[in-house]
């Protein structure tokens, strides 16, 4: 219901409306330059500065805020210095935060992207039944993001990832999930390149992992001059994250098994 503010001079009323779409145009540009803020600090990766920045927002009803509140927890969980049971409850404050954004705004392909993300992270906690009931979610949450932004390649290299999983999982996974599910999760490693590739096409260079799994694609495919291509790719990548610093060393393992 709106509320009226009602006074007994006419010019007055226009008066104090006027101020109120005033504040509100204040709040909005506000709000956008902390968001601008944030950016600036993601992409310079200032976790811990963006963590404490963020979470003073963390009861908003704004899922802008709360997709990168919950990226930013998630990423904290992620760093080297932090033990077990902090990434645990990180972890699951991550995902919080992702399905609060995702209650506020189901239009937005960041919220989708970072709901499934972080869904994928708590199935780490809760077992295989209940990671791979997850993971039919979270091919849908990604093929929203996608249907949402097709140009964004972090959704794409999800969607990949989850093809490489499903293409290669173990087989007393297979077992779990035909028990449990009449048609278990399926993908193939030629769908889960077509995904790595697209996400390349879309932003070349945009991601240490994307650039190693296009190597441990063409490897599981046996393609090894291609291997060797992206995996010398992955291995000369900046290293500026912990993920990065991942990709490095995993790259530089599988080229030594290469030769």
């Amino acid at each position: 219901m709106k509320s009226t503010i009602r006074t007994s001079a006419p010019w007055l009323q226009v008066n104090v409306l006027s101020n109120k779409g005033m504040y509100f145009e204040h709040l909005f540009a506000f709000a956008d330059e902390v968001l601008e803020q944030a950016d600036y600090l993601y992409s310079c990766a200032e976790i811990e500065k963006l963590h404490q920045l963020l979470l003073q927002y963390k009861d908003s009803d704004d899922a802008e805020f709360l997709w990168r509140l919950a990226r930013v927890t998630r990423d904290v969980a992620l760093q080297p210095n932090i033990d077990a049971a902090q990434k645990k409850q990180l972890t699951f404050e991550a995902f919080e935060y992702a399905k609060k954004a995702l209650e506020k705004n189901k239009e937005c392909f960041a919220v989708h992207k970072w709901y499934a993300i972080c869904l994928s992270d708590i199935g780490d906690y809760e077992g295989i039944k209940v990671k791979i009931g997850n993971s039919y979610i979270i091919r849908d949450h990604m093929e929203k993001a996608i249907e949402l932004n097709p140009k964004d390649a972090t959704s794409l290299y999800i969607l990949g990832f989850w093809c490489f999983s499903f293409a290669e999982l173990p087989w007393y996974q297979q077992k779990v999930a035909a028990i449990i599910f009449t048609s278990p999760p399926k993908s193939t490693y030629e769908e889960a390149l077509e995904f790595f590739l697209k996400a390349e096409e879309v932003d070349p260079n945009f991601y240490s992992k994307n650039l190693l799994m296009l190597g441990k694609t063409y490897m599981a495919m046996k393609d090894k001059q291609k291997a060797l291509l992206w995996l010398s790719k992955a291995k000369d990548y900046p290293a500026r994250t912990e993920e990065d610093k991942e990709a490095h060393k995993e790259a530089v393992e599988l080229l030594k098994k290469l030769g």
